[in-house]
């Protein structure tokens, strides 16, 4: 038995709310939701992060969330979604099993977006560049 909770979910020894499932990937609510409707989608194979998923798998992922968003925005009477995907325990990655969440919005939900700030005049260049060297 593994200790990764989404490979318990996957071989059935932890029951979930699935929604949908194919060989490679399973969507089921997220057991603490951020309104009612989240649903993560998975690989049925572990992968800690998106950094070691596979671009097929990475692309499958994204064709299911894209499928099964407008059921979940009907289902619910969401007005819209956020598509998300935490990567590491700093950007509060909390099972090591890469996975996207799909997270209903709804009007006044009292949710609220990160909020931005313009780069330093210059520096935006700086970090561009510094990226680019590391393609």
């Amino acid at each position: 038995m593994t200790d990764c909770i989404f490979c318990r979910i996957i071989a059935g020894e932890i029951p979930s709310d699935k929604i949908y499932e194919d060989d490679e990937v399973v969507a089921f609510l997220d057991i603490a939701p951020v309104n009612p409707g989240h649903v993560l989608v998975i690989p049925k194979a572990h992968y800690p992060d998106l950094l070691v998923l596979p671009e097929q798998l990475t692309v499958q992922l994204v064709m299911v969330a894209q499928k099964i968003a407008p059921a979940i925005i009907t289902g619910v009477g969401a007005a819209g979604f956020n598509l998300t995907l935490n990567n590491g325990v700093v950007a509060g990655q909390a099972v090591g099993h890469v996975h996207l969440h799909l997270i209903p919005r709804f009007k006044d939900d009292g949710r609220e977006l990160w909020s931005g700030q313009p780069y330093p005049a210059g520096e935006a260049a700086v970090v561009a560049e510094k990226i680019r060297k590391q393609l």
